[in-house]
């Protein structure tokens, strides 16, 4: 026999099994309810992983964001415009660094960006060049910082507006003119 015949042969027989196996697994699937109840459980147990992952990975960003705040709070920045550009630059390359070494460093690599953020003249402007340059993970948790510092910066906004319209109404009723019948 030929080589050729052989290894035909061979690719049929393997075929044969192949067929022969999906057959059986279809037929179980259809008939058996202990091998539906099998596979029903084990989709179950992969939703229920696939879920607690999600939760773990929204924790962990959690931590992560709280924890690029309260570095970026303690952090002193440059003053004059030439200490800030030289920083700039530092943070984004640093940035840059940790963005080239792999998605493991993505979670590293929000600090460095998010202090440049912070020392650029028009931020907006900043995340628009962002969003063409690093990674969509790194940018949607420098996004999720500024959301949370925005609406926390409007809280307390709110916060000493509503005081001091306590302290207007306040000053306002102190001053009342009496008035007589």
């Amino acid at each position: 026999m030929k080589t050729q015949t052989v290894a035909l042969w061979t690719a049929g027989a393997i075929a044969a099994l192949g067929l022969g196996y999906i057959i059986y697994f279809d037929h179980q699937r259809r008939s058996d309810p202990q091998f539906r109840k099998k596979l029903k459980k084990a989709r179950k147990e992969a939703a229920k992983v696939a879920k607690q992952q999600t939760e773990t990975s929204k924790v962990d960003t959690v931590k992560l964001i709280e924890s690029v705040i309260i570095a970026a709070a303690q952090e002193e920045y440059p003053s004059s415009p030439e200490e800030r550009e030289k920083y700039f630059m530092a943070q984004v390359s640093a940035g840059e660094t940790l963005c080239a070494q792999g998605e493991a460093y993505y979670n590293d690599a929000v600090l460095p960006f998010y202090k440049a953020l912070k020392v650029y003249p028009a931020p907006m402007e900043l995340l628009m060049i962002y969003q063409k340059t690093i990674p969509e993970a790194v940018l949607q948790i420098i996004v999720n910082i500024v959301s949370i510092e925005q609406q926390a910066a409007e809280a307390a906004g709110g916060d000493a507006a509503a005081q001091q319209t306590e302290q207007t109404g306040t000053a306002a009723e102190s001053e009342e003119i009496p008035i007589d019948n």
